[in-house]
């Protein structure tokens, strides 16, 4: 899995980076809104793991522009200290697929990072039934 990381702790960022490096995932990192909107629109990830509380442009704002101005459909994942109900709303509106609240156990966000790469059961696939 080829993962982009945009969090401005950096001990945290070595943390994630070092759980899912060995896990075998690739993982490049950004340390400001900015820098992550350029990395997510010109890159080929399969989840992206972002930060709300960005230098440079927030979290949201980012989220927001990949999915309008890039037309990024790659996966989100926030993961942020902010753990109100409106908190999860707004990240989820602004395009997320998922909310992680800091702090958290590094297994649990690849867990949710292998859910969000997972593909989706075709509507018409093999299905296991009783009857004729």
């Amino acid at each position: 899995m080829n993962v982009l990381v945009v969090e401005d702790n950096r001990e945290l960022a070595e943390n994630i980076g070092m759980f899912l490096e060995g896990r075998d995932h690739t993982v490049d990192f950004a340390t400001d809104g900015r820098m992550g909107l350029r990395m997510a629109a010109g890159g080929d990830y399969d989840v992206i793991v972002l930060d709300l509380g960005l230098p440079g442009m927030d979290g949201l704002e980012v989220c927001r522009r990949l999915r309008t101005d890039a037309g990024q459909s790659t996966p989100v994942l926030i993961v942020t200290a902010r753990e109100s109900h409106n908190d999860k709303m707004h990240g989820l509106a602004a395009g997320a697929n998922d909310y992680l609240v800091k702090p958290f156990a590094l297994s649990a966000l690849e867990a949710r990072l292998l859910a969000l790469v997972r593909p989706a059961e075709p509507k018409d696939g093999f299905r296991i039934g009783t009857g004729p």
